[in-house]
């Protein structure tokens, strides 16, 4: 509305801006607020004779009045023919006004819009320039399909114009064409003219060419519009220095989606775009930094000219944390962005990172975090000394935040950790109840990191134990007093008093409490025996809580089987914790990269996760680092001094209750099936695939009693399934859908080296069917495959085998069979998979989706009774229902086609002329799946309903159902 008002007032022309009482007494005409205060009668019968009036000024009066009424929302669209009229006239102020109208309501006066095409047609050839970019611009907003074929004559025209700014609106209308009718313009060979454009003479025709292209080609990742090649990078560096600030916006985004053929050329074009850091408007600066952070991946560090880029990124940078805060928070969440990928760029500049006491709080947690980022040997005492100050302030969350990253400091940085957990003491001693529980919060963790170096500090905060009352403080105390409950005397007395409330605790505290008191009860077994049995029976009998029950089932069969294992096992040495326990994982930090500057950075999550209809996002990342075979995008690149081998344990989230039992007590990984390491990253399925009832030879809800190993290398029988599955369908070869190859690396990205592939599964058996062409002028020789963990832990069960070196031209087929024994991490999307491929040449690098129907296990057969039981028990919430269109196939024959791929029909109803079929399947981590089908007989949808306990995996099992069906 607010630009309708304002265009009123720009096509006012004349018309006088100050306070109306000023003019009033000079006798000139009112402001044009006058035009919003009628409320008159009849006012539309009015207008439309002033309309048709024969004087000029009456007639735009009138028009404005209209303008005015539409703005505020009243419906005038009923003068449709008599504001078409006014069109034919000189006066631009009157025709801007006329268009404002006609772009408001031509979408619901299609065949009435359609009399004002003869005066586009006629305005386009107007000898006005400013008309004729006014006209075309209308054009482009009139969102009606039948008028866009009588549009396109004119705009071929205007395409061509000899004036720049009639041009420059063209190209913007061509996009807003696509954007209505996508083929009509690729007929009309106007992308064509827009490419063209690309070289003109003048850089804002340029910029807007590019920006009309870059729109296009977003909606269509496939197509390559933007064909970028040296010459014309030149043309558009060219005209970045001329352009308007939007325009070189537009450029610099263009030149980011630019893959230089070397780091000379990469060089080149840095060297033409640095001068944009010092431009005024904060859009430019980060824009340029984003092709420069994108860039400098192919410039070797080695390079003087390396050293002196990053030295210019710093003052920009620094720079935009004195505008406005809102602008201040946008660069801050960027630059934590490129501080996680290049610290050295703002090593030295610690000091603008401090908060100021008027910051609002969502910049100070910004920077808070920046601070920590940066926190160095070097500039550390500095960090603390400011981080004591802030703990002291008035802000609650800040103040947390800020005790949170002192320990933080003390984890990152080893020589700072005597004096910041004698800082975190100090803050103890404040007997703030707040500061308090987040100071045991962060001890806890520095506990974990430098384990029996400041134990002595634990008396301290058994003395605070009465004033906890959140949840997490409460679990890190309890924790504490477990794990050192040999150097503390009354250790079961303050676990006693914690399990007087149990049931009124959160879930958290009473998993840590239980694990505190076997921990106790294993280092002072005589003394703790009856707390022991207490906390058992609380976790067993008396909670419903589904993670605790199992957790004390596991505790109860450990102790009473086995009490060394117990002690093994619970008492195991517990691995350190990691550094930076918030970075982004490496491949998403490397893609939010290339998306500097846009809501992705803001966000910290790709656009895929926030863009609705994303299905066209194409997925950025950064080029392949020159000079070195491990690339920015090694699934395996480890942190720098770290081993791929040896990542470092994180610590888990508290969210995860899972994680917590493997992480906290188990110590090292317990060797043997990995469906619990699945479980974890699944979220909530059962640590032992099947409940505790079966392990505990309950009578409730069970699992099949064979407890399948995750690798299926060789069919194995399904327990109770056996007994129904009559067809025998585990030994027989399953007919399970394979797609057809396509291609995942393509030659030009690996030298020469193309490989496609798919995969295929058959008895039991998974396999990565792969065709390696050499398209190079050399052999290719010593083939080597690896991947990168992923959701289901698949890994290459045997290695690449090309028997004979591959000659030019040559092609060869492999079948790589794999498991899933590999390491387990939950990726996004949960199918992907980052694959390396070496041979004599290089390494190369790509990512691809796996089909989940290839983890359909041939025992994912449920027996009647547990299946209806399962049904019920899995909650409403983690139901899913998904249409499969166009799939004209009977219930029978979709029942044949599924269980070709695993997918099992447990029974079959007809309710109300529907087939319903109920249907399980079991992915190789355990994770069981239930499905109901609804199939109407001459309708070719169907609707699918699924329950699982890890919803996350619903989406690719309703892919999986699709592609099956439809192929």
């Amino acid at each position: 509305m607010l630009n309708l008002i304002s265009a009123v007032a720009a096509a006012g022309g004349a018309a006088a801006v100050g306070p109306p009482e000023t003019h009033c007494k000079t006798g000139t005409k009112m402001t044009d607020s006058k035009y919003f205060t009628t409320t008159k009668k009849g006012e539309i019968f009015e207008l439309k004779a002033e309309l048709n009036s024969d004087k000029k000024e009456k007639k735009k009066e009138a028009v404005k009045k209209v303008i005015a009424s539409m703005t505020v929302g009243k419906d005038v669209s009923a003068l449709f023919p008599d504001v078409v009229n006014c069109m034919q006239t000189d006066n631009l102020e009157l025709k801007k006004l006329v268009y404002l109208y006609l772009m408001n309501y031509a979408k619901s006066q299609p065949d009435m819009a359609i009399m004002a095409v003869n005066t586009f047609v006629k305005d386009c050839e107007d000898p006005n320039p400013l008309i004729r970019a006014l006209a075309v611009r209308t054009m482009g907003c009139i969102r009606v399909d039948k008028i866009t074929e009588y549009l396109c004559e004119p705009l071929r025209k205007c395409l061509k114009d000899e004036d720049p700014y009639v041009r420059k609106t063209a190209a913007v209308c061509v996009a807003k064409l696509h954007d209505i009718n996508a083929q009509l313009v690729e007929d009309q060979g106007f992308l064509d003219t827009l490419k063209d454009l690309i070289s003109d003479s003048n850089p804002m025709v340029v910029a807007n060419a590019v920006a009309a292209l870059s729109e296009i080609a977003e909606s269509h990742p496939s197509s390559n519009l933007l064909d970028l090649n040296p010459q014309s990078i030149n043309k558009l560096l060219t005209a970045l220095n001329e352009c308007t600030e939007w325009g070189q916006i537009f450029i610099l985004d263009c030149l980011a989606n630019y893959m230089p053929k070397d780091d000379r050329e990469a060089q080149s074009i840095c060297e033409r775009v640095t001068p944009r850091l010092s431009h005024a408007n904060s859009a430019v600066v980060l824009s340029a930094v984003k092709v420069l952070m994108k860039f400098m991946e192919m410039l070797s560090k080695d390079l003087d000219y390396y050293g002196t880029l990053l030295k210019k990124l710093a003052p920009p940078l620094v720079t935009l944390l004195s505008a406005e805060p809102e602008l201040q928070y946008v660069a801050l969440r960027n630059i934590n962005l490129i501080v996680q990928k290049r610290p050295e760029i703002l090593k030295h500049e610690m000091k603008v990172f401090f908060v100021k006491y008027n910051d609002p709080i969502y910049v100070k947690l910004e920077k808070l975090d920046i601070m920590i980022r940066l926190a160095s040997q070097a500039n550390i005492a500095q960090v603390l000394a400011e981080l004591k100050e802030y703990a002291t302030e008035v802000d609650v969350d800040f103040v947390r935040k800020a005790v949170r990253a002192i320990g933080r400091c003390a984890i990152k940085v080893e020589q700072s950790a005597e004096r910041c957990v004698s800082t975190l003491l100090d803050l103890i001693q404040t007997k703030v109840n707040y500061v308090v529980q987040e100071a045991i919060v962060v001890i806890k963790d520095i506990f974990r990191k430098y384990p029996n170096k400041y134990e002595s500090v634990i008396a301290t905060l058994c003395e605070n134990l009465d004033s906890l009352d959140e949840p997490e403080a409460r679990a890190a105390m309890i924790w504490i007093v477990g794990e050192y409950a040999e150097r503390i005397d009354n250790a079961d007395e303050l676990l006693e008093s914690f399990l007087e409330g149990f049931h009124d605790e959160s879930t958290q505290v009473q998993l840590q409490l239980l694990t505190a008191i076997v921990k106790l009860f294993l280092k002072k077994p005589t003394e703790t025996q009856e707390l022991v049995q207490q906390v058992l029976s609380l976790a067993t009998q008396d909670s419903d809580n589904p993670d605790l029950r199992d957790r004390g089932y596991i505790y109860w069969r450990l102790l009473s089987t086995d009490p060394v294992a117990a002690k093994e096992v619970v008492l195991a040495e517990k691995p350190l914790i990691s550094e930076e326990t918030d970075l982004i994982e490496p491949t998403l930090l490397d893609e939010l990269i290339c998306y500097i500057g846009t809501l992705a950075s803001v966000y910290h999550k790709p656009p895929s996760a926030f863009v609705e209809g994303s299905r066209g996002v194409v997925h950025k990342s950064l080029p392949p680092r020159t000079g070195s075979s491990e690339s920015a995008e090694s699934p395996d690149a480890a942190p720098a001094g770290v081993q791929p081998s040896e990542q470092p344990a994180v610590i888990p989230t508290q969210g995860d209750l899972l994680g917590d039992l493997l992480n906290l007590d188990l110590g090292p990984p317990v060797s043997g099936p990995p469906i619990a390491a699945s479980s974890v990253q699944m979220g909530a399925v059962d640590l032992l695939g099947g409940g505790l009832d079966s392990l505990m030879g309950g009578t409730g809800f069970a699992a099949p009693s064979t407890v399948v190993p995750a690798n299926l290398g060789a069919p194995l029988g399904s327990g109770l399934g056996d007994l129904f599955d009559l067809t025998g369908g585990v030994g027989t070869l399953s007919g399970s859908y394979v797609a057809p190859k396509s291609v995942w690396l393509p030659a030009m990205k690996a030298k020469g080296l193309e490989i496609s592939g798919t995969f295929s599964r058959q008895v039991g058996s998974i396999s990565m069917d792969l065709l390696l062409t050499n398209k190079a002028l050399q052999v290719m020789s010593d083939f080597a495959i690896q991947f990168n963990r992923n959701s289901f832990g698949l890994a290459p069960a045997a290695p690449l085998q090309v028997h004979t070196p591959l000659a030019p031209n040559q092609s060869v087929e492999i079948s790589l069979p794999l498991n899933t024994v590999g390491s387990v991490m939950k990726m996004d999307p949960l199918n992907n998979l980052q694959v390396a491929v070496k041979n004599n040449i290089d390494v190369f690098y790509f990512s691809t989706l796996y089909p989940l129907h290839i983890l359909f296990v041939e025992d994912g057969k449920m027996e009647r009774q547990m299946f209806l039981a399962t049904w019920k028990d899995i909650p409403n919430e983690n139901e899913a229902q998904f249409q499969i269109k166009e799939c004209p196939l009977s219930a029978d024959a979709v029942s044949n086609k599924l269980q070709g791929s695993n997918i099992f029909t447990i029974a079959k109803r007809n309710v109300e002329g529907q087939d319903m079929l109920y249907q399980s399947l079991k992915l190789t981590n355990g994770i069981w799946v239930l499905a109901e089908l609804r199939i109407q007989p001459g309708n070719s949808s169907f609707t699918l309903s699924l329950k699982c306990r890890a919803p996350e995996v619903s989406q690719h099992i309703y892919q999986a159902y699709e592609t099956i069906l439809k192929n």
